[in-house]
């Protein structure tokens, strides 16, 4: 179980250690120190303290309150840490593709959020995990990710690769750092080979490119600090919805709404808009 401390965390990025072939040595990562307000929740799972072992079957249950195979980022009546150390010792880069070609954040213009980064790969080229973990998700969807799949992971995160031409993996086996998961492709909706990758934790997106540097093939720091007050809050627009209400919901304000999206206060909504609320 998570160990609840109040304190002031001070995190110091080292060296990667040196892992399989394709994850072997990387150069040195700049130290940061990461500052957490005093009086939050911080969980530290115990995998960060040395000898405890590592639950690949059925990881990160210090945080997620069941195994499921049944959504891919809904999570009810679970409450999210102010806090959250997350390691990313042991990573795999998950492609050897440099070229990002969609970053992640808000695209006012097509009225929706792009919650993940597309690295430009061929057809056929090895997609490989992050992380050790369980495979919980391995599905087709035909509008959105086309075939994908989810790795829950013993750090916290779950991993999302989208848009793969052939899945090598399903639901409920195990991989490790490094392991061929899937072949890149252009299924669901794309417009062209690559592959959508994603880091969440408890279903709330994390922009990917503050863990993982694609351009230079390894990660930004050792530790990354998700903190619930910085997540970015997005809301679906519905029938009946307007700007003042929305902000009711979201407990925001009309201006706020207005400034995160570009729109005026006389924006015409749209069903199945995306907001930005936070």
């Amino acid at each position: 179980m998570y160990k609840r401390q109040v304190f002031k965390i001070l995190i110091l990025a080292s060296v990667i250690a040196s892992g399989a072939a394709r994850c072997a040595a990387q150069d040195a990562i700049p130290a940061h120190a990461i500052s957490i307000i005093p009086m939050e929740r911080i969980f530290m799972p115990d995998h960060l303290y040395a000898g405890q072992a590592v639950d690949l079957d059925n990881p990160a249950s210090y945080l997620y309150p069941e195994w499921s195979n049944e959504y891919v980022h809904k999570y009810q009546d679970v409450s999210l840490p102010d806090s959250v150390v997350i390691s990313l010792k042991g990573y795999c880069m998950p492609t050897d593709s440099t070229r990002i070609t969609d970053k992640y954040g808000y695209r006012p213009r097509r009225g929706r959020a792009h919650l993940g980064l597309d690295i430009k790969v061929r057809t056929g080229d090895t997609i490989r995990a992050a992380f050790d973990g369980k495979v919980r998700i391995s599905r087709y969807e035909r509008r959105g990710y086309g075939h994908y799949l989810v790795i829950r992971h013993p750090n916290g995160l779950e991993t999302v690769y989208g848009h793969l031409s052939r899945k090598l993996v399903g639901e409920n086996d195990i991989v490790h750092a490094g392991d061929p998961i899937g072949l890149g492709g252009s299924t669901g909706r794309s417009t062209g080979s690559h592959l959508h990758f994603e880091t969440r934790i408890l279903g709330n997106a994390v922009n990917p490119a503050l863990m993982f540097d694609f351009p230079n093939q390894k990660v930004v720091t050792d530790y990354y600090v998700y903190q619930k007050n910085t997540r970015e809050v997005y809301y679906k627009v519905r029938s009946g919805d307007t700007l003042s209400g929305i902000a009711i919901k979201n407990e925001t304000s009309v201006s706020n709404i207005c400034k995160l999206n570009g729109i005026s206060r006389n924006a015409v909504l749209r069903i199945g808009q995306t907001l930005r609320v936070n």
